[in-house]
């Protein structure tokens, strides 16, 4: 019987993302760029102290499908280095690694065009037969994000509706997940995992939302669950979950290994080892020193000296490192006293100031509820709108499906 497979599965990336970041003068690089590869040099770091096996990437390495020269070389150094101990690394292709056109090479396509020792991209729905560092035989089934535009070259399904076609991608993708569970089923002495790139039912979405491009096929948890798999390796979401509630097979997200925005504020950040054997798979959830996001919220209406309470209550809030944004609630009339050059001198030792708003009580904002335009989702902002102008139920109900689509990116 063959030792238990250490396996390490992250996802989701985004070399490149570059808000609220400035130009760090040691590596040349945005500031933010340079912590999403710390993140990943860390995770590296920690897996070979656990002595890892192999690695699933579970998709989207950078930001967009051409990523520049500089993040290639980063991102492949840091991929060599699990290869060169001996760890097989799946790249498995995800929605920002693809290219829009059909037939065009993927951001990660160089590591097979190289033929890079150890390393196999992942763009095609199939299965590869590995043999771990430590001779540990594994199957993994790989599921790329699906893609509309491959329907689209075929003739019988261009006069389809989006809704049509994501009927039919689902149904093909089933189909698919089916054909892969019974041929690792002809092999039922050596583990089985299945990796994906897309989104499941019941999973809870994060801040992804706004980096996604184009709208998302949902694939049904339970054809998930088939016994073929003791774990399924996912990518695309960056909230960590596990979604089969301690049954076998563990369905996991690991999340993101950076927060990209004030969305994701109170999310753990990390990756996920799994301890795996036939029909057995214990994993732990490995968090990361992420950056983080703090926001400050401050009322000064009731302040006779407001500028001195909220200098006074800055004070109370660690803001060393972290990317901040400050909300101030005042009267029309503290607003002429509110000065934004000592608040910035007070967070001096953030990271990035993101944002200094003054939420002014103003008679005619009244309409919000007493909510901060800066709380609202452009969904709930529109809403909110519409109900001010007096538009009907059923003409608001209308405009805002219309609207969803748009704010989704359709």
């Amino acid at each position: 019987m063959s030792q238990p497979i250490n396996l390490l599965h992250l996802a989701d990336i985004h070399i490149g993302m570059e808000n609220y970041g400035r130009l760090d003068p040691k590596s040349g690089l945005n500031s933010r760029v340079v912590d999403f590869l710390r993140r990943l040099s860390q995770v590296i770091d920690l897996a070979l102290e656990r002595e890892v096996d192999v690695c699933i990437f579970a998709g989207d390495a950078y930001k967009n499908q051409r990523p520049n020269p500089t993040f290639q070389r980063e991102f492949a150094r840091r991929i060599k280095r699990l290869a060169g101990e001996g760890v097989p690394v799946i790249l498995l292709v995800g929605n920002h690694d693809m290219a829009t056109a059909d037939r065009a090479a993927s951001s990660l396509e160089i590591f097979g065009v190289l033929d890079t020792p150890g390393v196999i991209v992942a763009d095609r729905e199939e299965v590869h037969q590995l043999v771990c560092r430590r001779g540990q035989p594994l199957q993994v089934a790989t599921v790329p994000y699906p893609q509309r535009s491959r329907l689209l070259a075929r003739e019988q399904y261009q006069n389809l509706t989006l809704d049509e076609l994501d009927m039919e991608l689902s149904r093909i993708l089933g189909d698919n997940l089916n054909d892969l569970a019974a041929e690792v089923k002809e092999r039922p002495e050596v583990p089985a995992v299945l990796t994906g790139h897309f989104s499941v039912s019941g999973a809870r979405q994060g801040s992804e939302q706004s980096v996604m491009i184009g709208r998302d096929v949902v694939v049904m948890k339970s054809q998930l669950t088939d016994p073929a798999w003791d774990y399924v390796a996912l990518g695309h979401i960056h909230k960590h979950q596990e979604l089969n509630n301690g049954q076998q097979p563990p369905i996991v997200y690991p999340g993101s290994l950076e927060r990209i925005d004030f969305g994701e504020e109170g999310e753990r950040k990390g990756f996920v080892m799994v301890e795996l054997e036939r029909g057995c798979a214990k994993w732990e959830f490995v968090p990361v020193e992420a950056r983080p996001f703090v926001t400050i919220r401050l009322d000064a209406r009731q302040s006779a000296e407001p500028m001195t309470d909220i200098l006074d209550e800055l004070e109370q809030h660690p803001v060393d490192g972290a990317i901040v944004r400050v909300i101030i609630k005042a009267t029309e009339a503290q607003e002429i006293l509110l000065d934004e050059k000592p608040i910035r001198q007070a967070l001096r030792g953030a990271s990035y100031v993101a944002s200094i708003v003054r939420d002014i009580d103003r008679a005619q904002r009244h309409r919000l509820g007493g909510i901060s335009a800066e709380e609202l989702t452009p969904q709930e902002a529109l809403e909110r709108y519409l109900d001010s102008k007096g538009v009907s139920e059923e003409r608001k109900a209308q405009l805002l499906r219309y609207a969803e689509g748009i704010f989704r990116g359709e």
